[in-house]
């Protein structure tokens, strides 16, 4: 067993929410229960009373406003990161397409054929490397006939060079195929991955199955990893959503099953419980969530901090939620924009400040409006 308690912790934080992409029942996002909160290291002997609800709001939360429709028309976008001139790079899922975000148009700068997509399959997550104006390199996930991969290719403002994969081997399935990349503030590359629809990869020491992963920019185990591995934690569902607050602490969002979307904050080596246990209530060998959602309120994808707070996009609770961390400790989860814009898959802190949304009612599993998909703009104040 993965030595869990005592492993070095690396002052990082991991928000892990649990929940399929909501392919089993309605969409609408209306009912359920309220998100709770909770301490990470809750004894399993605590019964549900015992578990602290969410924390009154801070003293200078911040409202969301979509204040305009940055583009329309893309198909089933998932990843989205930002070049240092502030051009938006986008992956479509499905099409296997790269896209550039130039003056609110859409231009196509390669397609990934090596992608097989297929229900939550495909391209998925994209990283701009931390010294792009230096090496022009971009960092993709994706699902192949084999396996899920991590691959860096060049960009030289006009197209994609050819593609270098640097992890291999990451189970793939239909489902439950993980894909978030993101860089953190030493220059280190996140990888969230899936369990790939065989919960056993989730507690598989040699398995890079439901885990999330931390690397050099060339694939390689980061330094200070617990087990000189890539793992930093093991034991998740489906992570989709990762995102590091001001103080350097990751966080990630993650799928749960049947009951519970988690929140929680992750410590190199810490392990957080799947398939053993769903929300709170684990062994002593075990981390609990630090927010719980029911399943129809978040199905949560992508993840971002900005204003303070780290804000959550839901595919099945069709909303954008905003949750206060500081301190380190996750509190007063309020909802926006319920219904408004259907399944909401990935968000991300533009470089003016504001935060970039993207719908993903054409994934097959939404009713897609017209002028979908889109990313929109919202204004924090």
């Amino acid at each position: 067993m993965r030595s869990v308690a005592t492993a070095l912790v690396l002052s990082l934080a991991v928000l892990a929410a649990c929940s399929s992409e909501g392919d089993d029942s309605p969409t609408d996002g209306r009912s359920g229960s309220s998100p709770t909160g909770q301490s990470s290291n809750q004894s399993p002997s605590q019964s549900p009373s015992d578990v602290l609800t969410a924390t009154p709001a801070p003293s200078d939360p911040k409202s969301a406003t979509v204040t305009r429709t940055v583009v329309s028309g893309l198909e089933a976008p998932w990843g989205l990161d930002f070049l240092p001139d502030g051009t938006a790079v986008v992956t479509e899922r499905d099409s296997r397409r790269v896209l550039v975000i130039e003056d609110g148009k859409a231009r196509e700068i390669g397609t990934v054929t090596q992608a097989a997509p297929g229900e939550e399959a495909g391209l998925l997550g994209v990283a701009v490397s931390p010294d792009f104006e230096q090496d022009k390199t971009l960092f993709l996930y994706l699902t192949t006939q084999e396996d899920n991969r991590i691959v860096r290719t060049t960009y030289d403002g006009k197209r994609l060079g050819e593609l270098d994969p640097i992890v291999t081997g990451i189970p793939r399935g239909m489902i439950h195929d993980g894909g978030r990349l993101a860089f953190g503030p030493d220059g280190l590359l996140i990888a969230s991955t899936g369990d790939s629809g065989d919960q056993g990869t989730a507690q598989d020491e040699d398995s890079l199955g439901g885990k999330i992963l931390r690397m050099t920019p060339e694939g390689k185990p980061a330094p200070g990893n617990p087990n000189d591995d890539l793992v930093l934690s093991l034991g998740h569902r489906n992570v989709q959503g990762l995102a590091f607050d001001s103080t350097g602490q990751l966080w990630a969002s993650e799928f749960g099953s049947q009951e519970f979307d988690e929140l929680n904050r992750i410590e190199a080596g810490r392990n957080y419980g799947w398939p053993q246990f769903e929300g709170e209530g684990g062994t002593d060998q075990m981390t609990d969530p630090q927010v719980v959602w029911s399943t129809d309120e978040a199905s949560p994808s992508g993840l971002a901090f900005a204003e303070g707070h780290l804000w959550m996009a839901s595919l099945r609770g069709e909303r954008l939620w905003r949750v206060d961390v500081a301190g380190g400790k996750a509190s007063a989860p309020k909802d926006f924009f319920v219904g408004d814009y259907g399944r909401l898959r990935t968000v991300a802190l533009a470089p003016n400040g504001k935060l970039w949304l993207t719908t993903s009612n054409r994934d097959g599993r939404g009713d897609p409006a017209k002028g979908d998909d889109r990313i929109l703009e919202v204004t924090l104040k």
